[in-house]
């Protein structure tokens, strides 16, 4: 018995490191989150550190006016870092490119309508 508990305990051993080692192989195979924990509300003031601001969307009157709000969405703004990231572009191409996906995953049109053949406008 002690011999067939020694045998397993080291053939997981070698297991454990082989896998160990090969790591950079393997992980990109392995679905992880793209955050471990979940982070403290934020606020208008740490998106602004963080670079989710610009001449045209501009927070930092947000934060002279005094806004207690939570600061941006923590969703959209893991998209548009992700964007900014790949695409290699600014803030504001990256917040047009992830509105312009939202609106096509909800069937509306670039234009701002919806694609919808039953919408009906009155103007």
């Amino acid at each position: 018995m002690g011999y067939m508990l020694y045998s397993i305990s080291v053939l997981f051993l070698i297991f454990a490191t082989a896998l160990y080692l090969s790591r950079n192989r393997w992980t990109h195979l392995v679905p992880l989150p793209d955050y471990v924990y979940n982070r403290l509300p934020s606020s208008f003031s740490n998106d602004i550190e963080e670079g989710f601001t610009s001449n045209d969307f501009d927070l930092n009157t947000n934060v002279a006016a005094g806004d207690s709000r939570r600061g941006l969405d923590q969703r959209g703004k893991r998209e548009v870092q992700k964007i900014m990231k790949s695409r290699k572009v600014d803030f504001d191409e990256a917040r047009s490119i992830y509105m312009r996906q939202s609106f096509a995953n909800n069937d509306i049109g670039p234009d701002g309508r919806p694609r919808d053949p039953k919408f009906v406008s009155f103007s």
